[in-house]
């Protein structure tokens, strides 16, 4: 990807940056922009294929990231990372999705003997085979595709001290890799915990949400690439309507635990540009449940460190003129 001037994509001014329902784009230094841009993803219809996660290693030529067996579930690339930008976890769990019934109940039957019977087993003569489940029973996975959320008040922005880290005309935060130092102080001022060093390069790494494709008009790699549109990519503002009629399509239909994370631009990071539909609690899927951008209190703590500077001075000059009268 070309560097971007950043001189164009400024940084905000410190109040816009961290306080109220704002505009990035403006506040980046884009009087005249196109929509916020962003991804809606409902974890809802997520297949768990992880079509977007090779999408996006593919289009932005990110290096493989370990290959490594976790047995954590169907999970090998186990969180967002420097060579992970996208990333489909899986969470396992005994509770049904509203009145769904699985039907995959295999309390007390050792199913390792069973793989040999393969599926040519009739019913009757096996309790249960690979592909005839026993007594009904609840399970679920919960599939999700996390990636980073283009906050509207981004701390790693705000701390970046070269400004490798910009606000583009679409509302997004993008690193450019080429002014990065790899100082770091980005990766812990992440509420969720998204961006992160490459090891052997030591410069920060994240989602760009392909700001190269927006550039020319296509949508980025991993929407593109998702057969069940779970990942739907488009103006943030239309892309908050469809998520709460899908909210309340589901909320009929018996799934009350159907929530959306991210979507409340009054919420600590004033919104994110990459929300998401949950069927569980945040914590669930490894999301903080009250995110707030760590660098909120900057200006608060510049007066604070102001009136300690000035109470400091004042002491050592009366201490000064009280040594000169004593003398």
């Amino acid at each position: 990807m070309a560097p971007v001037d950043i001189t164009i994509g400024r940084r905000p001014s410190l109040d816009g940056a961290l306080l109220g329902d704002t505009d990035p784009a403006t506040q980046g230094g884009y009087p005249d922009h196109p929509p916020r841009m962003g991804f809606f993803t409902d974890t809802s219809v997520c297949i768990g294929c992880k079509a977007c996660e090779v999408a996006c290693k593919e289009w932005n030529a990110i290096p493989e990231d370990g290959l490594l067996f976790t047995g954590m579930s169907m999970d090998n690339s186990q969180g967002l990372g420097a060579d992970t930008w996208r990333h489909v976890a899986f969470i396992e769990q005994r509770k049904p999705i509203a009145a769904q019934d699985p039907g995959v109940a295999h309390e007390g039957v050792d199913v390792t003997p069973l793989a040999r019977q393969g599926s040519g087993t009739a019913a009757g003569q096996a309790a249960v085979t690979p592909t005839t489940p026993g007594d009904a029973g609840e399970f679920r996975w919960l599939m999700a595709s996390d990636v980073c959320k283009h906050c509207t008040h981004a701390a790693c922005l705000d701390v970046c001290p070269t400004g490798s880290l910009f606000r583009t005309e679409f509302g997004t935060v993008v690193v450019q890799e080429d002014i990065c130092n790899g100082c770091g102080y980005c990766i812990p001022a992440c509420p969720y915990g998204v961006i992160d060093q490459r090891e052997g390069d030591g410069r920060a790494w994240k989602c760009t949400l392909c700001y190269d494709r927006l550039s020319v008009g296509q949508e980025p790699a991993c929407a593109k690439s998702c057969p069940t549109n779970s990942i739907q990519f488009g103006p943030l503002d239309e892309l908050r309507e469809r998520a709460d009629a899908r909210l309340a399509r589901l909320h009929e239909a018996g799934v009350i635990d159907a929530r959306l994370y991210g979507r409340d631009p009054h919420d600590g990071v004033g919104g994110d540009g990459a929300f998401f539909l949950l069927l569980d609690e945040p914590e669930v899927y490894g999301l903080p449940p009250d995110p707030v951008v760590t660098t909120r209190d900057l200006p608060s703590m510049a007066k604070h460190v102001a009136a300690a500077a000035a109470t400091l001075i004042g002491g050592a000059l009366a201490a000064f003129a009280v040594g000169r009268w004593v003398s």
